[in-house]
């Protein structure tokens, strides 16, 4: 059996959560840094309840981490995920390890 140095399950896996478009709006807030679940639903204009959802499944991909604040869940990117162009001309990235998807600015 070879090596799978492409880590298929899991990339598939990630791939699989960024494959809705609501979550890739939700990761695409959250390069701007952390913020809870009322400050995403807002800059997205979408219900809290369909927003948590989608925050579950972005975490369970390892694409964002949840901390506690007090009463309120803070959500950002997972360490790694995001790598910011060096210069302003470039785009973004988001990588998952096994392929890294480009984000236009």
């Amino acid at each position: 059996m070879t090596e799978d140095r492409l880590q298929s399950t899991t990339c598939a896996q990630k791939l699989k959560a960024l494959g809705e478009p609501l979550r890739l709006r939700i990761v695409d807030c959250l390069r701007a840094g952390p913020m809870t679940v009322s400050e995403i639903c807002e800059a997205i204009e979408t219900e809290i309840v369909t927003v948590s959802h989608h925050l579950g499944v972005l975490r369970n991909a390892s694409i964002v981490e949840r901390t506690k604040n007090g009463r309120f869940a803070v959500y950002r990117l997972s360490e790694g995920t995001l790598e910011l162009a060096e210069n302003a001309k470039s785009n973004d990235f988001i990588d998952l390890g096994c392929c890294r998807i480009e984000i236009p600015k």
